[in-house]
C-alpha cells in the first residue's frame, strides 16, 4: 500500500460533509489493516501518519479519466476500520482497510478512491465467531419503502461483511479552500477523537472544538494542572458503553489510572492539531441514564440540540399573537370554510399536512393535500434559514424532538392546529372513486382545519362505516362542521386511498414492512415501562397514499420548469453482487421468489407465505434479509445527472419523486416549495447554480442519515433500558443467520436482532456443517439431571426458537440466550397478561 503510484488522495468535490459535518483532519486509529504503517509513524512525534490532499483540479480530472471512482463511505459501525463505498456498477464494494487509508474521512463523507492493481485485490471473509460483526443484517431502508409515516425509528446501519471486496486507498478533503489547512478547516465544525475501552468499560474521549471526556462510572474525575492548562476549561463525566471509534489512544491510556489531560492533549496533536484551544464543554451526567446517554448519541452524530440564538429568534414575528396580514388573503384561495382536518399520531405537535375531500355532483371527487406554508415565515437568505439549513432536518427520539425550526414555528404558527387559520400551499386534485386525476391544481391557500384528528380517531371512523363515533371518543370539531361530515370525508379518503395504493402495486411498487418498537413512558421518570410492535393500519395507509401523491404530483411540476434546478429524489436500485448472494440463498432454500423488478419482489412476498405464525414469521425475516441489499435514496439537482434514467425512484417505481408534504422537519421541502411558488409565479426563480443546489442536496442526505441513525439508537437506549429494568424477556425468535458458533435471530416480540453465542448456553458440544450448501449448527444441551440424556437441537436458518433477553453486567447492554428445548418458563420472567395489562393502563 506505499506504491507511490496508488496512493490516494481525495478532494472534496464542492459538496458538504458527512455525519458530522465538516472535512478536516480526524481521528487515528490502530487498526487491524494499518497497524504496521501506524507503528512506524508514530514513533516520531511529528511525523504525520496521513496523506495531503489533492487539488480539486486532480480530483476532477480523476474522475473525468474514470481513475478515480467517487462514492459514499460507510463505515462498519462494528469493526471500524473497515470503511466501504459501492462500485459504480452496484455489483459489489469497494473495501478501505484501516483509518489510515481512510485518512480523516468520516460516514456518510463523499469521496473519491483510487483502486489497486487488481493483483492486489483480496476478497475478505467475516470471522463467524467476532462478536464485532453482530451487526451485519444492518442495512438502511428509505422511508418510501417502509412507511414514511411510521415511528421514525427504523434506521439501520451499513452491511458489514460484503463477501466481494475490490481494496482501495483514500484520503478525504476540505470542500472550502481546497488546500486542506488544519487550522481553516476545524474552525467550521466539530471533529471527533474518539476513545473507549469497551471491553472494560474505562472512557471514552472525543476531543474537537468542543471536547467532551468521559471517565467510568463511580471514579473520580481526573483534575488538570491549572498552570499548565489555566487557559482550558475542564469538565468530566461517565463512560457510553457504546463501541469504540477510534482507538489510537488505547494502549496509551491503558496504562493510566488518571490520564494527565496534558497527554491526551500531546497525542491529539499527533493528528496535525496542534493550534486549536479546546474546552471541555460540559458534564453529560451519569453513564447508563437515558438523558445523559441521548446527549451523548445526539453529539456523536453532529445533531444540533443547543437553543436557538437570539439572532434566530429574531426573524420569528415578533407581535405576538400573530395573525395573517390582510394581503396574504388577495393572493391566496380561501379555503377557510371546507371540511378540512389533520391525522396525526396522537402526540404530534407539528402538523404539516391536512386533508380534504369534498364529494361533486357527478359523482367525483375534489380531494386536497394542505401542506404549512413554512416558506413564508422562513426568508432565504436569513438566520433562520441558515440553521434550518444547517440543521436539515427534525431528530425524532422516543423520548422527545429535536425541531429544525423554534418551537414557535413548529407547532404554533406553522403547524396546521385546528380552529386557526393557517398559511398553507395545496395540491387540489379532481379524482374519480377509482382514484384516477381528471384535474390538477397547485397553489397557495389559507385553510383553518376543523378537527385534529388521530391516527386511532381516524381508523375508528374505518372500521366503524355505519356506526356514528360518540362525540366523546372524538376530538373537538369546529361548529361549522360536525363529526358525520368529518367522518364521511375520512370514508371518501379511504375508500380512493385503498384504489391509489392497489394501483401503485399493479404498476410495480415495493414496500418492505419491518418490525418497528413502540414505548410506553413514565409520565414522571420518562423510563419506557412498557413496548409493542408498532400496527400500521388503513388510517396510516390513507395519509401515506395522498402524501406519495403530492409529492409525485410536485415533482413533474418543478421539473418541468426548471428541468436543470429541480431539488428531487431518487432511489437506486439494489446492490447487484448482494441481489444476486440473495437470490441463490433463496434458491437453496427452495424459496420461489423473483427479484427482476420492484414489484416482482413485492409480489413474491406478498403472496409466497401464508398466513399462519411460522410462513409470517418467515416473511418478517426474508423481508429484513431484502433490505440489505437496497441502498439510500437520495436528494440530487436534477441538473447533475445527464441520464434521466438515473431519476428513478426504485421503491415506489416511479420515474420522478420528491418532498414537499414535511417542511415543518425537513429543509428539502422549504426548498421544493421555492421552486413550486417560482413554478407558479409566486416569486422570482431561486438563484442557485445545479452544483450549490446538489452541495445542499448532499448536505440533507448526511443530515437525513445521521438522523434515521440517531433515531435507531434511541430505540436501541430506551429497549436497553426496559430490558434492564423489567427483564429478561421472552420471545419466540427466528434465526436469520448460521455461524460456525453462533446464529442470529429476530426476535419476533420485539422486533430486535441479536446474535446468540454456543459458548454462552450449557452445552456438551456444538458442531457446524453445510448440508447441501445449507449452514446448521447442532447444539447437544447438558442434561438437567445425571439420569437424563443430553437435548440435540438443530439450528437452521428459518428454526423458530424461544430467546430470553437479559441485561448484562455492563451499562445498558443486554444479551439473547436460547431457551433449552422443551422448557416451559424462566423463573423470573414477568408474566405477558401481566406485562401487555400494564402497558394499557399507561
Amino acid at each position: 500500500m506505499s506504491h507511490p503510484d496508488y496512493r490516494l488522495t481525495l478532494r472534496p468535490l464542492e459538496t458538504p460533509r458527512g455525519v458530522s459535518s465538516l472535512v478536516g483532519p480526524h481521528g487515528v486509529g490502530a487498526s487491524p489493516g494499518d497497524k504496521k504503517s501506524k507503528n512506524k509513524s508514530l514513533r516520531g512525534k511529528k511525523k504525520s501518519i496521513f496523506e495531503t490532499y489533492m487539488s480539486k483540479e486532480d480530483v476532477s480530472e480523476g474522475l473525468k479519466r474514470g481513475t478515480l471512482i467517487q462514492g459514499i463511505l460507510r463505515i462498519n459501525p462494528k469493526k471500524f476500520h473497515e470503511a466501504f463505498i459501492p462500485s459504480p456498477d452496484g455489483d459489489r464494494d469497494i473495501f478501505i482497510d484501516g483509518v489510515v487509508a481512510r485518512n480523516r474521512a468520516l460516514n456518510g463523507d463523499l469521496v473519491v478512491v483510487k483502486l489497486f492493481p487488481e493483483e492486489q485485490w483480496k476478497v475478505i471473509k467475516p470471522d463467524s465467531n467476532d462478536k464485532e460483526t453482530e451487526g451485519a443484517y444492518e442495512s438502511y431502508l428509505p422511508e418510501e419503502l417502509c412507511g414514511s409515516l411510521l415511528p421514525q425509528q427504523s434506521l439501520k446501519g451499513y452491511n458489514d461483511s460484503p463477501d466481494v471486496i475490490i481494496e482501495a486507498q483514500f484520503d478525504d478533503s476540505d470542500s472550502e479552500d481546497g488546500h486542506g489547512n488544519t487550522q481553516n478547516i476545524l474552525v467550521d465544525g466539530v471533529k471527533k477523537l474518539s476513545v473507549c475501552l469497551h471491553e472494560k468499560g474505562i472512557f471514552k474521549v472525543s476531543i474537537s472544538e468542543t471536547v467532551v471526556v468521559f471517565i467510568p462510572k463511580g471514579q473520580k474525575s481526573y483534575t488538570v494542572d491549572e498552570e499548565t492548562e489555566a487557559q482550558r476549561s475542564y469538565l468530566a463525566c461517565p463512560v457510553s458503553h457504546r463501541k469504540l471509534e477510534k482507538r489510537m489512544l488505547v494502549h496509551q491510556l491503558q496504562k493510566m489510572r488518571t490520564p494527565p489531560w496534558h497527554r491526551i492533549q500531546e497525542l491529539y496533536q499527533r493528528s496535525h492539531c496542534k493550534d486549536q484551544q479546546r474546552q471541555l464543554a460540559k458534564s453529560l451526567g451519569q453513564a447508563g441514564e437515558i438523558e445523559p446517554e441521548t446527549e451523548g448519541i445526539l453529539t456523536e452524530y453532529g445533531v444540533d440540540f443547543s437553543d436557538f440564538s437570539s439572532e434566530v429568534l429574531e426573524c420569528l414575528p415578533q407581535g405576538l399573537p400573530w395573525t395573517i396580514p390582510p394581503e396574504e388573503f388577495n393572493k391566496r384561495r380561501d379555503l377557510r370554510k371546507d371540511c378540512i382536518f389533520t391525522i396525526d399520531p396522537s402526540t404530534a405537535r407539528d402538523l404539516d399536512d391536512a386533508l380534504s375531500c369534498k364529494p361533486l355532483t357527478d359523482g367525483n371527487f375534489e380531494v386536497g393535500v394542505h401542506i404549512a406554508d413554512v416558506s413564508y415565515f422562513v426568508p432565504e437568505g436569513s438566520d433562520l434559514d441558515k440553521v434550518a439549513a444547517e440543521r436539515a432536518t427534525s431528530v425524532y427520539l422516543v423520548q422527545k424532538v429535536i425541531p429544525m425550526l423554534p418551537r414557535l414555528l413548529c407547532e404554533e404558527l406553522c403547524s396546521l392546529n385546528p380552529m386557526t387559520d393557517k398559511l398553507t400551499f395545496s395540491v387540489i386534485w379532481t379524482l374519480t372513486p377509482k382514484g384516477k386525476i381528471l384535474d390538477e391544481w397547485f397553489g397557495r391557500t389559507i385553510i383553518r382545519s376543523c378537527t385534529k384528528l388521530s391516527y386511532e380517531h381516524a381508523q375508528s371512523m374505518i372500521e366503524s362505516p355505519t356506526k356514528k363515533i360518540p362525540e366523546k371518543e372524538l376530538p373537538p370539531i369546529s361548529p361549522e362542521h360536525t363529526s358525520e361530515e368529518v367522518h364521511r370525508a375520512v370514508l371518501n379518503l379511504h375508500g380512493i386511498a385503498k384504489e391509489l395504493r392497489k394501483q401503485r402495486f399493479v404498476d410495480g411498487a415495493l414496500r418492505l414492512d419491518q418490525l418497528k418498537l413502540a414505548f410506553t413512558l413514565d409520565h414522571e421518570t420518562g423510563l419506557p415501562q412498557g413496548c409493542h410492535i408498532y400496527e400500521y393500519r388503513d388510517s396510516n395507509k390513507l395519509v401515506e397514499e395522498f402524501m406519495l401523491l403530492a409529492n409525485m404530483a410536485v415533482a413533474h411540476k418543478i421539473h418541468r420548469a426548471f428541468p436543470e434546478r429541480a431539488l428531487l429524489r431518487r432511489h437506486p436500485p439494489p446492490q447487484t453482487k448482494m441481489l444476486n448472494d440473495l437470490v441463490e440463498f433463496c434458491d437453496q432454500m427452495g424459496l420461489s421468489m423473483d427479484f427482476s423488478s420492484a414489484g416482482a419482489l413485492n409480489k413474491s412476498l406478498t403472496e409466497t407465505f401464508g398466513d399462519d405464525k411460522y410462513s409470517l414469521a418467515r416473511k418478517e425475516v426474508l423481508t429484513n434479509m431484502c433490505s440489505r441489499p437496497m441502498q439510500m435514496a437520495l436528494y440530487f439537482c436534477s441538473g447533475m445527472l445527464q441520464d434521466q434514467a438515473q431519476f428513478r425512484h426504485y421503491a415506489l417505481n416511479v420515474p420522478l419523486y420528491t418532498h414537499f408534504t414535511s417542511p415543518i422537519r425537513r429543509f428539502a421541502d422549504v426548498l421544493v416549495h421555492r421552486l413550486l411558488a417560482a413554478t407558479l409565479g409566486y416569486r422570482e426563480v431561486p438563484n442557485v447554480e445545479p452544483d450549490a443546489l446538489q452541495k445542499q442536496a448532499d448536505h440533507c442526505n448526511d443530515r437525513r442519515m445521521a438522523s434515521k441513525r440517531v433515531q435507531e439508537l434511541s430505540t436501541s437506549l430506551f429497549f436497553s433500558v426496559l430490558v434492564k429494568e423489567s427483564g429478561p424477556l421472552e420471545s419466540e425468535a427466528m434465526v436469520l443467520g448460521v455461524l460456525n458458533q453462533a446464529f442470529d435471530v429476530l426476535v419476533l416480540r420485539y422486533g430486535v436482532q441479536k446474535r446468540v453465542y454456543c459458548n454462552a448456553l450449557p452445552l456438551r458440544s456444538h458442531h457446524f456443517q453445510r448440508v447441501g450448501k445449507k449452514p446448521e449448527l447442532t447444539l447437544l444441551w447438558e442434561p438437567e439431571a445425571m439420569e437424563q440424556e443430553p437435548v440435540r437441537q438443530v439450528i437452521t436458518i428459518f428454526s423458530l426458537v424461544e430467546v430470553v433477553l437479559q441485561a448484562e453486567d455492563a451499562a445498558l447492554k443486554y444479551s439473547a440466550i436460547l431457551k433449552r428445548p422443551g422448557t416451559e418458563g424462566l423463573l423470573g420472567l414477568q408474566d405477558e397478561e401481566e406485562c401487555d395489562h400494564d402497558q394499557q393502563e399507561d
